[in-house]
């Protein structure tokens, strides 16, 4: 078994939706980022590849390759899901939480879990996406962004 633990920040920007999980969620603002600036699936793939001792997804996907702007964070998930597959490893569980004061996540909740279940080809019960506010303290108490944390565990196949 090994574990791994991501964290994934952006800043709020113009916009009319944020993307959550590969679920497009409505909101008054959009998120600056080089990608769809997906926090969910870049913090989980953060912790998938952490505990693969494979770096973080600014290495395998950077910010300054041109192929990545505007990309599909899918895309990045599914990589990381045939990076596990290559390395006979497979999701055991992921936890991932979301860090906002808006806009509301759990309307979204299941179709984000089966978005993720999708893309790494496992039961949706194997993945838990919940959310907190920060009681209005720091950036996302203030409305300037949105983060996400993810713990994850794999298992050999």
């Amino acid at each position: 078994m090994r574990i791994g633990q991501g964290v994934d920040v952006h800043h709020f920007g113009d916009g009319d939706h944020v993307m959550l999980g590969g679920v497009r969620v409505p909101h008054d603002r959009g998120v600056v980022a080089h990608s769809d600036g997906d926090v969910v699936i870049h913090a989980l793939c953060d912790a998938m590849l952490g505990a693969l001792a494979l770096g973080d997804i600014g290495r395998h996907f950077p910010p300054s390759d041109e192929r990545w702007r505007h990309a599909d964070s899918r895309d990045f998930l599914r990589a990381v899901a045939a990076m596990l597959a290559e390395r006979d490893h497979a999701l055991g569980n992921a936890d991932i939480t979301v860090i906002a004061e808006t806009p509301r996540v759990g309307p979204h909740v299941e179709a984000m879990r089966a978005c993720l279940a999708e893309d790494l080809g496992c039961d949706v019960g194997r993945i838990s996406v919940k959310a907190t506010t920060t009681e209005k303290l720091g950036f996302a108490g203030r409305g300037e962004g949105i983060a996400a944390m993810a713990v994850v565990l794999l298992q050999s196949s």
